[in-house]
């Protein structure tokens, strides 16, 4: 399945378009490699590294969803692998003396 498709099913973004937009922007990972275009095929078993807003969610695909549902159906589709994690992505001076437990 296509990441924008699967992205747009899994309800981290609201349609494919705004899907593409935020992997053109670079900062989306698949299996730890960059992704580049939205067409990548994605499997169940993948680490996808998503951004999201000042944090980053780190999931594991479990099972390809065939259509958009509810987001209760959507998170039964994958796991959160740094569910808790306090640390969040942000400027390096906010950053600055913190370091992983």
């Amino acid at each position: 399945m296509r990441i924008d498709l699967l992205l747009c099913r899994l309800r981290f973004a609201k349609s494919r378009s705004v899907a593409q937009r935020w992997i053109a922007e670079g900062h989306m990972r698949c299996n730890g490699a960059r992704v580049t275009r939205s067409g990548l095929t994605v499997a169940a078993g993948d680490v996808l590294t998503l951004p999201m807003g000042q944090s980053v969610k780190v999931i594991a695909v479990d099972m390809l969803p065939e259509r958009r549902g509810p987001a209760s159906e959507a998170r039964l589709h994958y796991r959160e692998l740094d569910a808790g994690n306090p640390f969040a992505i942000g400027p390096a001076d906010q950053q600055k003396g913190l370091s992983p437990p």
